[in-house]
């Protein structure tokens, strides 16, 4: 395990553990939703998508389920105007 990632794995167990949650993250997928976020928006839209998808997750969605919506968002904001990043 890299420096990077063990950081990330401790931080995500302390703030879990603040938060009461009980829970296995999947680091490197939060992380690959948060940068096509940010390339297909722009750098801002990467905390923003990242916490409305869990706060869909949180209400019962499965992560696969709203990692697809998150997609056709970009899939069709991209068919749109193909220039704009």
């Amino acid at each position: 395990m890299s420096d990077q990632e063990s950081v990330l794995a401790s931080w995500v167990a302390d703030v879990g553990r603040e938060l009461g949650l009980h829970l296995e993250v999947e680091v490197d997928v939060v992380l690959d939703l948060a940068g096509d976020a940010a390339h297909a928006v722009v750098r801002p839209a990467a905390p923003l998508t990242t916490f409305l998808v869990g706060v869909a997750v949180g209400r019962g969605a499965r992560l696969e389920d709203a990692l697809g919506a998150v997609r056709r968002v970009i899939a069709a904001r991209e068919q749109q105007d193909p220039g704009h990043p």
